[in-house]
């Protein structure tokens, strides 16, 4: 994917701070400090379009940004972060679900796991509310530089069994500072966005 243009388009606190609906949308899920923010960095080969921060929590609102005027990229708000206010979570929580349930220019959500890391309930929720929303996932697993080579396959193994994943189910090692997986995500992005499917399916039935 070459990048021409990629600009930060507006902040939503609220569902009517939203875009006018228009231009297909993918949108970027996961725990706090999961690297959704580095992620969006390296996808858009910009080092500061999306701020990242060593502070888990620090998105606290939906960001929409445009690319090459023909789509966005959406980074929702961090979840699990333990230390932010009850009345912050609930906001949170009730800002992604109404964008995830209503947003019609939605064509799929990147779920970021960690893969140093079993899956959470938290992300298993987070699958549960995509399954009800009946948006198609893509599942991530980012910070592969933080592991020896030799161990990423285990840990892929270990991540599928604990989701339950079908055997055709993508789950796609990433890293955005080595740059490692990143032009098979857009791949399979530009085909989320063309005909809105994808090649993940989360769970088994």
């Amino acid at each position: 994917m070459r990048i021409e243009e990629a600009r930060l388009l507006k902040i939503a606190r609220n569902s009517g701070d939203f875009p006018k609906a228009g231009l297909p949308e993918i949108a970027f899920a996961g725990r706090s400090n999961v690297g959704k923010s580095s992620l969006l960095n390296a996808l858009t080969q910009r080092k500061n379009l999306a701020r990242t921060s060593a502070t888990p929590g620090k998105t606290q609102a939906i960001h929409f940004f445009e690319i090459n005027r023909r789509y966005l990229l959406v980074d929702l708000p961090g979840y699990g972060f333990a230390r932010a206010p009850m009345s912050l979570k609930k906001e949170w929580d009730t800002l992604m679900r109404g964008y995830l349930l209503d947003r019609k220019p939605l064509r799929a959500v990147v779920v970021l796991l960690d893969i140093r890391h079993e899956p959470s309930p938290l992300d298993h929720d987070m699958l549960d509310l995509l399954e009800e929303a009946r948006v198609p996932v893509l599942l991530v697993a980012t910070k592969v530089d933080k592991i020896a080579r030799g161990h990423v396959r285990g840990r892929l193994h270990k991540i599928r069994t604990a989701l339950g994943l079908d055997p055709d189910a993508v789950l796609l090692p990433v890293s955005a500072q080595t740059g490692a997986g990143i032009q098979d995500l857009w791949s399979i992005l530009e085909t989320c966005l063309i005909d809105g499917t994808s090649e993940a399916v989360p769970r088994e039935s």
